[in-house]
């Protein structure tokens, strides 16, 4: 039986292959957003490989994987290499402008999202022992 957090890393394979499909599809909006829950999902795999709990409510809050992952993952328990403590939170930061604001995310912007995503998934496998 697969465990909680191979179920999350599976969510961000899954969400990596959704945004190369919307990269290839010039739906780059929808790119970043699959990008960054391709982060989000490996960050909370990652988490619960740590020992790491859901808040209060059961639910992964995007600030709390955020604050976490860079201060217990990558700096406190350097898990993690130093260059990956902001790219949760510079890709939500995209994400939130693909999602909510009138201007689309440009075609350069989807394809950084889209590789970052893939060197910090692929981290979290080589890195949290996934592998």
């Amino acid at each position: 039986m697969a465990s909680i957090e191979d179920a999350y890393l599976r969510k961000a394979e899954e969400s990596l292959v959704g945004a190369a499909s919307e990269l290839l599809n010039r739906r780059y909006n929808n790119c970043v957003n699959r990008g960054y829950y391709a982060r989000f999902q490996a960050a909370v795999a990652a988490l619960i490989r740590e020992g790491m709990v859901p808040g209060g409510d059961g639910q992964w809050s995007h600030s709390a994987v955020q604050a976490q992952f860079a201060s217990l993952l990558v700096n406190r328990r350097k898990r993690y290499p130093s260059d990956l403590s902001d790219t949760l939170s510079r890709a939500f930061s995209l994400r939130q402008a693909a999602d909510y604001r009138y201007e689309s995310v440009t075609e350069v912007q989807a394809r950084r999202v889209l590789r970052r995503a893939r060197a910090f998934v692929a981290a979290i496998q080589r890195e949290g022992g996934f592998a």
